[in-house]
């Protein structure tokens, strides 16, 4: 069993790596357990116990299942194990739920109880800027003061517009594919619309918007047909970006744009946009 700073150091890893875990603590027992308050373990997507400890065959099957299901929706779960005599006093079935917390049954001699928290610790959700544009720093600067993980890819001179952020890159090429949800919107606006759109549409992301006319997006769209992308990737494209908020100016636009990334998040709106959302930007 590892100690807690050896699960703390492990906990630090997994979050530098992007890589989506659930933390399971045991916070009470009640009679004889094997693992006492404070134990903790670290679970993987696929169910795998990747360090720590919180007991045997007793509790684990309950643990890893409330793990995966917080994974998947991203819910913090509070399971009781408890052994059958003891739930049947209390009224209650194996699976059952009241209050907040999911009960099991405990089907070892010991008899115990165990309380044990399961926390996923998903990635951050990120947006990409493509583009140095003032659109893109706007959008970058205001994407990370409400909790985005930013990265902004540009020409490497065009780099130094932009303030604080989580990730650069020099030139468009944009990892195809990250855990966690992510946002791209090229805001070029002129200086290499075709080649950072072609990056943005190649990758597998929640969201990829254009900032730019209508008459621009459909002429890229075209010489990205003729180039070969797929119609599939194409039909992905937002454009123009952003909610029609009657905005003017980079900051507006910024704010446009984030809203509708904000609202693709929380609503899961990941259905095909219609091309024309807003009026053209330049």
């Amino acid at each position: 069993m590892k100690k807690a700073d050896d699960i703390l150091e492990l906990v630090s890893e997994f979050k530098a790596r992007g890589t989506p875990f659930a933390l399971a603590t045991v916070v009470r027992t009640v009679s004889l357990t094997a693992a006492k308050a404070g134990a903790k373990a670290i679970i993987t997507p696929d169910g795998r116990v990747a360090g720590g400890w919180i007991g045997g065959g007793c509790a684990r099957a309950a643990v890893l299942a409330a793990a995966r299901e917080a994974l998947a929706d991203g819910k913090p779960r509070l399971v009781s194990i408890q052994p059958k005599d003891l739930l049947d006093e209390q009224g209650l079935q194996p699976g059952e739920v009241r209050e907040g917390i999911a009960f099991a049954k405990n089907m070892c001699p010991s008899r115990g109880t165990m309380d044990v928290f399961v926390e996923p610790l998903l990635p951050r959700a990120s947006v990409v800027v493509l583009g140095a544009s003032p659109v893109a720093v706007a959008i970058a600067d205001l994407a990370r003061r409400i909790g985005f993980a930013v990265t902004a890819a540009a020409p490497p001179a065009d780099l130094d517009a932009f303030g604080d952020l989580d990730g650069r890159i020099e030139g468009y090429g944009v990892p195809a594919k990250v855990e966690g949800p992510r946002y791209l919107v090229v805001a070029t606006q002129g200086r290499g619309d075709l080649a950072a759109l072609k990056a943005a549409l190649s990758t597998d992301s929640d969201y990829v918007a254009f900032v730019g006319s209508r008459a621009k997006a459909a002429s890229l769209r075209e010489q990205l047909k003729e180039d070969g992308l797929e119609a599939t990737r194409l039909d992905r494209l937002r454009a123009p970006a952003g909610l029609d908020l009657g905005a003017i100016g980079p900051e507006e636009i910024a704010l446009s744009v984030v809203a509708e990334i904000v609202e693709v998040r929380r609503r899961g709106q990941h259905a095909v946009a219609p091309a024309v959302r807003v009026a053209g930007r330049l």
